[in-house]
C-alpha cells in the first residue's frame, strides 16, 4: 500500500470499492465482476482484486448493495433443523458461494407455515437477492407470489409443473424403490414402511414420494396391492411411543424402510432398548445418509441423496437465475443405497 493511500484511510477509515480498485489498478467495474464472480473473469485479475480486498480488509456495504439492487446475500430457509441431512445442504451451498462474494443467511422456520411465510417475507424486505428454501411447507401458488418478487429454488420439493420458481431434487421415488430393492435381494418379504402421519406432508414433499416409491416396488414385487406404512407424529413423546408400539407388535414385520434417517437412528436405539435384535429380528433401511448413520455404534444402511451436492446445484440455479435466467428449471439427482449392518450383518451390498 502507498503513502498516500495509507494517509487517505487515516483520514477515512471506510474502505470502499474504489479504494479497492485504485489499489488494484484496475476499474471498479472490474472489482465488481469479481466480487459477483462473473463469467469471464481471468484469474489474474481475480488474484490482483482478491489481494487487495485482503490487505484493505474491504468489507462489502450490505445496505448499500441493497439499494443499488443487489446485496449479494442469499436466503436460506429450513423447515426442521433436528435433521441430520441439512448440515450437507448448508456446506454445499457455502462451498459454492464462497468464492463468489455471495453470503448465506439461515432462517429457521420450524415446520409452521406462517413463520414460514413471515421469514420469506423478511428476506425479501431485508432485499435478499434471491431464496433457497429447503422442503417449503407452503402451496406451489404461494411460492410463486413470492417467486414474482425474488428469485426461489426449492429443494425438496417436487412440482416438475412450476413455471415461476427451480426445483431441485433427488429421485425420492427411485430412491424407495432402491431401498425396497435392497431388502428384497437379501430375501426379506415382510416388509412395511415408516413414515410421517399425513399432516406432516404433502404430495409435492419427499415424504409422500418416498411413500410412491415404497408402494410401487412393493407392488412389482408381488407382495400385495396395498403396501403397509405405518404413520409416526412428528413431535415427541407420542414420535417414541408410536415407534415402541411399532416394535412390539405381535406382527411386527421382518424389515423396515424409514422415510429419514432422523426417525431410523431413533428406530435404532429404541430396538436396541426393547431386546429387538437389528437386522437379526428386524432390518433397517434409512434415507439421507447422514454422518451420524455413519457412525460404528449406529451402522444404518441409508439412501444416498448426496446433500451436499443438492446444496452445491441449488445454490448455481439460483445464481443463474439472479443473473437473468427466466424459464424454470427442475433438476432431478439419482439417488444411491449405502449398505450397512441394519441391512445385513456383514455390512456388504446385496448381490441383486
Amino acid at each position: 500500500m502507498s503513502i498516500e493511500e495509507k494517509k487517505r484511510l487515516k483520514r477515512n477509515d471506510r474502505v470502499t470499492i474504489r479504494t479497492v480498485a485504485t489499489h488494484a489498478g484496475v476499474s471498479v467495474a472490474a472489482v465488481s465482476k469479481v466480487m459477483r464472480n462473473a463469467y469471464g473473469v481471468s484469474e489474474a485479475l481475480r488474484a490482483r482484486v482478491t489481494d487487495a480486498i485482503e490487505v484493505l480488509g474491504y468489507r462489502p456495504s450490505r445496505a448499500a448493495r441493497g439499494l443499488r439492487g443487489r446485496s449479494f446475500t442469499i436466503g436460506v430457509l429450513l423447515i426442521d433443523i433436528r435433521n441430520p441431512f441439512l448440515p450437507e445442504v448448508i456446506a454445499g451451498v457455502n462451498g459454492v458461494l464462497a468464492p463468489s462474494h455471495y453470503q448465506a443467511m439461515i432462517g429457521v422456520s420450524d415446520a409452521r407455515v406462517q413463520l414460514e411465510t413471515s421469514l420469506i417475507e423478511s428476506m425479501i424486505d431485508y432485499k435478499m437477492d434471491g431464496l433457497i428454501l429447503v422442503a417449503p411447507r407452503l402451496p406451489s401458488d404461494i411460492i410463486a407470489k413470492f417467486a414474482a418478487q425474488i428469485p426461489i429454488v426449492a429443494v425438496g420439493y417436487h412440482d416438475a409443473g412450476a413455471t415461476a420458481f427451480d426445483t431441485v431434487n433427488a429421485d425420492d421415488q427411485r430412491g424407495a424403490e432402491l431401498a425396497v430393492e435392497a431388502l428384497l435381494a437379501c430375501g426379506y418379504r415382510d416388509i412395511e414402511m415408516l413414515s410421517l402421519g399425513e399432516r406432516e406432508g404433502h404430495q409435492v414433499s419427499v415424504v409422500r414420494q418416498r411413500e410412491i416409491g415404497f408402494r410401487r416396488a412393493i407392488q412389482r414385487a408381488g407382495l400385495g396391492s396395498s403396501a403397509p406404512i405405518t404413520k409416526i407424529p412428528i413431535a415427541p413423546p407420542k414420535r417414541e411411543e408410536t415407534m415402541r408400539k411399532f416394535l412390539s407388535r405381535k406382527n411386527r414385520p421382518r424389515a423396515v424402510f424409514c422415510w429419514s434417517d432422523l426417525d431410523a437412528i431413533t428406530l435404532l436405539s429404541l430396538a436396541m432398548e426393547m431386546g429387538v435384535r437389528v437386522p437379526e429380528d428386524l432390518a433397517v433401511v434409512g434415507y439421507d445418509n447422514s454422518s451420524t448413520a455413519a457412525l460404528g455404534l449406529v451402522n444404518l444402511a441409508s439412501i444416498d441423496q448426496s446433500g451436499r451436492e443438492l446444496g452445491q446445484v441449488a445454490t448455481r440455479t439460483l445464481i443463474s437465475r439472479i443473473e437473468g435466467r427466466t424459464g424454470a428449471e427442475h433438476i432431478f439427482q439419482m439417488p444411491s443405497l449405502v449398505s450397512r449392518n441394519s441391512l445385513t450383518r456383514s455390512g456388504k451390498a446385496p448381490v441383486a
